[in-house]
């Protein structure tokens, strides 16, 4: 049955008011919103938004982290036939003016101080907005700006209108229709100003629906919600799907505290990107190597066990009687142990999405007991477009198509989806729209990949990185950036990675190392070091990246296809790469050709004979001031191997 957001509010609340929608934590302690609390909540902003002048069809930003009264804000928009816009609170303040004016915003939700002193000092640009509605007073006390109020003054006079007019909030909600447009996302903007990415309430609710009845979930569900509700991933996760299955969601306290938070709710559906189950388990694997001999000794003992045996029973598979005695065994003194010290230890379903993820990594979630899988999906297309099934799930695909998904693949290699949960258009912008909607209703893309044998989709890489070595002994090989640098970051020393190639001889990349695995690992031999910069350049790091980089050169070599995508030379960067930075983008994507023009004597330097080249770079700190960073970096060579034999 079609339906919308605010429907789905006051069904919750008529049929189960007493039940938890959502938790937060507040100074230690986890304060629990029923469903009927969460109504009357949104009915009361909703009638204060309309006081204030939020009309139907008019947009509103909401920027800050997970909190109750966030989500309550989106609803509360909704329900007026307004629409959302979640920006990352992460985000500076100057990344905040092209989808204010773009969007013609007029009203504003700002969590705390943070976010309303970025809306402030971007107001000269942005004149149309008139009103900011502030969650946390904190350090707002002596704030004398115009239109700037609190949320507790908004939903009070709400409160007030609500008393007088008592059948405004159910008649606004009635006269939302499914087709109407439900919140709007913005892109990344990596090549540009980003696109305002626009869904209806059917849009989102039939992913939401489709993934929910793929990994049968239900209203009994515990999600954690601690990624930026601007990201379209969390939103689904958190948001769509949280109202369409009524299931509670966790707000932490903060993001320092996100991983006590997430062993304390012990979530039974669970959300990540492969960055995050990767800090987790280095984080085990530092604590494992400072353990006393015994105790490491008898991990990795059981490991062994759950490496050999522990997928296949995952998968239902059959294993022989020992294994599955000494399993249950490490179960007991190790996996349970672990999947509860990791939060891990009531996960039913945990999905990973949005880079690749390291067979190694997704082998040893699955081998412990949690069923770790894959998806793909897009803002463009409300997330869910290929799921994993339970027993199907491995690390080199993303799943097959959901329900009501058809996918076809391009003669260029594109994949092309047609799905219910399409976007609507890019909001003022028809020819970015006509450029990835075709009339028959197909969605290009811009990945790379292929169906293999299995049905299950393979992404490569982005259709327009997908290049060609030009000249050399692999002159007219396909060169995969993204595919090399994934195989790459697998490595738990090393965090980011960016590869050129095309239209070149060879291939070389400039690395990130993980300073927290790398750090570990220099203590344990002794290797004194200051700070990060420091640490990069030692002559050790670079042997321990190199054996890295050739290892990923030998597991290439035995690709046929991308066999000249092995890494001729290398370097490992002065400084982290950050968004701050302008070298990712919000979602933690490397913005390969920013960071080629940035750091182009480096790039420059890999593709000539010199061993070294200096290096100065501006750096942005967290409360806006800059600074400099220089180094002498080192460049070396690295072991490529002769293409495997193709087979007769």
């Amino acid at each position: 049955m079609q339906t919308t957001f605010p429907q789905l509010l006051l069904q919750h609340a008529s049929s189960r008011p007493t039940a938890a929608a959502m938790r937060e934590k507040e100074y230690g302690i986890w304060q629990s919103l029923t469903w009927a609390d969460l109504a009357t909540m949104v009915e009361h902003l909703a009638a204060g938004l309309h006081q204030a002048g939020l009309r139907r069809g008019e947009h509103m930003v909401v920027v800050g982290a997970n909190r109750p009264r966030l989500y309550a804000t989106m609803l509360a928009v909704q329900s007026l036939g307004a629409i959302p816009i979640p920006l990352y609170q992460d985000a500076v303040a100057a990344e905040c003016v092209f989808p204010i004016n773009n969007a013609e915003v007029r009203f504003a939700f700002a969590e705390d101080q943070e976010q309303v002193d970025k809306l402030l000092e971007i107001r000269e640009s942005c004149p149309q907005l008139q009103h900011v509605f502030f969650d946390d007073p904190r350090g707002l006390r002596n704030y004398d700006e115009p239109g700037l109020a609190a949320m507790d003054e908004l939903q009070a006079a709400g409160k007030a209108f609500a008393a007088i007019h008592t059948d405004f909030f159910k008649e606004e909600v009635a006269r939302i229709v499914p087709t109407d447009v439900a919140a709007m996302f913005f892109t990344s903007g990596t090549t540009g100003n980003p696109k305002g990415v626009v869904h209806t309430h059917d849009s989102l609710l039939n992913r939401a629906r489709a993934g929910a009845d793929f990994d049968k979930l239900t209203s009994s569900e515990e999600v954690l919600a601690y990624l930026p509700p601007a990201w379209i991933g969390q939103n689904i996760f958190s948001y769509a799907q949280w109202l369409s299955c009524g299931y509670v969601v966790n707000c932490p306290e903060s993001s320092a505290t996100a991983t006590i938070d997430l062993k304390e709710i012990g979530p039974t559906y669970y959300f990540a990107p492969p960055r995050v189950f990767e800090g987790l388990l280095t984080s085990v694997m530092i604590r494992m190597e400072d353990a006393g001999t015994l105790k490491r000794g008898m991990f990795h003992f059981f490991m062994a066990v759950a490496k050999r045996c522990g997928p296949a029973l995952m998968d239902g598979k059959e294993v022989s009687f020992t294994d599955r005695l000494l399993y249950a065994l490490g179960n007991l003194m190790v996996y349970g142990p672990l999947r509860n010290n990791l939060g891990m230890s009531r996960v039913r379903v945990a999905y990973t999405a949005g880079e690749a993820i390291g067979p190694d990594l997704f082998t040893f979630y699955r081998s412990i007991g949690v069923n770790i899988k894959q998806l793909y999906g897009s803002t463009e297309t409300a997330v869910f477009v290929c799921l994993q099934p339970d027993n199907e799930a491995r690390a080199d695909t993303v799943g097959v198509p959901c329900e009501g998904v058809e996918i076809k693949v391009a003669d260029n290699g594109e994949i092309l989806v047609k799905s219910p949960g399409l976007l609507k258009e890019y909001y003022k912008n028809p020819a970015a729209t006509a450029e990835v909607l075709t009339a028959e209703g197909w969605y290009h893309t811009s990945d790379a990949g292929f169906i293999d044998a299995h049905g299950h989709l393979k992404i490569i890489d982005r259709v327009k990185d997908v290049g060609r070595i030009k000249g050399g002994a692999n002159d007219g090989a396909m060169f995969a950036p993204k595919y090399v640098e994934n195989k790459l970051k697998f490595f738990q020393h090393i965090k980011e990675v960016v590869a050129y190639g095309d239209g070149r001889d060879r291939v070389c990349v400039m690395i990130n190392i993980d300073f927290d695995a790398v750090g570990n690992w220099a203590e344990r031999r002794n290797l004194p070091y200051a700070g990060y910069t420091d640490l990069a350049q030692k002559t050790q790091v670079y042997q321990l990246i190199k054996e890295c980089v050739e290892k990923v050169n030998a597991d290439l070599a035995e690709d046929t296809l991308l066999a000249g995508s092995q890494v001729s030379r290398f370097l490992v960067l002065h400084k982290e790469l950050d968004a701050d930075d302008g070298e990712l983008t919000r979602t933690n994507k490397v913005r390969r050709g920013f960071i080629a023009e940035k750091y182009q004597p480096l790039v420059d330097a890999l593709y000539s004979d010199l061993t070294s080249q200096y290096i100065e770079t501006v750096v942005k700190f967290e409360d806006g001031r800059t600074g400099k960073v220089s180094a002498t970096l080192r460049i070396d060579d690295a072991k490529t191997f002769a293409p495997a034999k193709a087979a007769a």
